[in-house]
């Protein structure tokens, strides 16, 4: 309040409305990659690194690695921020899956994909789409999961080293997270350098189509059956068709594993995550994170403020009103937040804590469509009718 005299009156200005609860980016991608050969400056080791725009990127990441085809596959689908956290190859496989798993250095620093976990504050940006094409063997796909889970992301990766459909629905089982999707088999490419066809890398596809829709489209639509750039073929067979059941890419998709098909253009075929409960689709996941950090990070100016009831009822009315928004951008189904007495004890408000209860419902893909056709005589009368018109003309 204003301590020094005054003769007349005063105009605070103040604002009683509640709280916009700005929707969080999520068109980030997080990229694991090695490149011998890359500018040590614009790529250092075990660091994450910020490019605007990945195909600018291209120019200091050399030709060796999964760097530079990863972002190419990218930058053929999408212009979005790419947090690139470059390893070092190892002596052999093994040790190059050591290396892009990471941990932490003797100077307290992350190393490998763990990285990744540094970047938001380090660079603004946290990565939310995250992969490791070409280096996603089991060990490193296990991680980013993890990895996934503490960036409230979602990640991408290849079935490695399946040769068959029945390999690869194996291989998904020793998967259980919601936050990961697996994909088999390989697009293909043409290899500028060997001026060959060879293996695209598919997992960087997958990331940079992954961004484009949530730019163009948003979050809620799953990433199957869209068009993507870049590839010119499919590396193993995989028996698809639309109208006819039991099909490869039907067993791979019913297993929880998304194919890869040719119709009208190369595309990914498949929504499902690696959960079997309820967050079994791409987009029921990425939903659950978006609206869970919207609604937690956009509440944090709340935080510490006098908790009249006016407080809270402004708390409450700020998530509604952003849930309305979300319903109303074809976001989610529907959605509402509500303060619950039973849940608000008088000993826990006198501590300063209140909880809130909201819910929401995700839009579902159509999967599955019946189209339901009955051969029926009804149309032989109307041919007979039109006969019988035509002779009495």
């Amino acid at each position: 309040m204003p301590t020094a005299y005054h003769h007349g009156a005063r105009v605070l200005e103040t604002s009683d409305a509640p709280l916009a609860l700005p929707i969080v980016s999520t068109a980030v991608i997080g990229l694991i990659a090695t490149a011998t050969d890359a500018d040590a400056d614009a790529y250092p080791l075990d660091q994450p690194a910020l490019l605007t725009r990945p195909q600018v990127g291209l120019a200091k990441a050399g030709t060796k690695g999964t760097l530079a085809a990863s972002l190419q596959a990218i930058a053929d689908q999408v212009t979005c921020p790419v947090v690139v956290v470059r390893i070092a190859e190892g002596v052999d496989a093994e040790a190059t899956t050591s290396h892009a798993i990471g941990g932490t250095n003797a100077e307290g620093r992350y190393t490998g994909m763990k990285a990744l976990l540094g970047a938001e504050q380090r660079l603004g940006v946290r990565p939310r789409i995250l992969g490791a094409p070409g280096l996603d063997t089991k060990p490193v796909t296990t991680a980013l999961v993890a990895l996934a889970q503490q960036l409230k992301g979602f990640a991408y990766a290849s079935c490695a080293d399946c040769a068959t459909v029945s390999d690869a629905k194996l291989y998904r089982k020793g998967f259980g997270a919601r936050e990961l999707m697996l994909i088999w088999p390989d697009f293909t490419r043409w290899d500028t350098v060997k001026n060959v066809e060879a293996k695209a890398q598919t997992i960087a596809v997958a990331l940079g189509l992954r961004a484009k829709l949530d730019q163009q489209v948003g979050w809620h639509r799953v990433l199957s059956n869209i068009p993507v750039n870049g590839v010119q073929g499919i590396d193993k067979d995989v028996y698809f068709d639309y109208l006819t059941e039991g099909t490869d890419a039907d067993l791979l998709n019913e297993a929880g594993v998304t194919t890869l098909i040719n119709r009208n253009g190369f595309r990914f075929w498949g929504s499902r995550t690696c959960d079997d409960g309820d967050f079994i689709f791409e987009s029921y996941t990425r939903t659950a994170q978006v609206v869970a950090d919207t609604i937690g990070q956009g509440v944090f100016e709340y935080s510490d403020k006098p908790m009249h009831a006016s407080l809270v009822r402004d708390l409450v009315e700020s998530i509604n009103d952003r849930l309305r928004s979300l319903v109303r951008q074809g976001f989610l189904l529907g959605g509402h937040c509500w303060f619950d007495p039973a849940l608000n004890a008088t000993a826990d408000l006198k501590l300063g804590k209140v909880a809130i209860s909201y819910d929401y419902t995700p839009v579902p893909p159509l999967e599955d469509l019946t189209l339901r056709q009955t051969f029926t005589d009804t149309y032989f009368a109307d041919l007979a009718a039109a006969v019988t018109a035509t002779n009495n003309a």
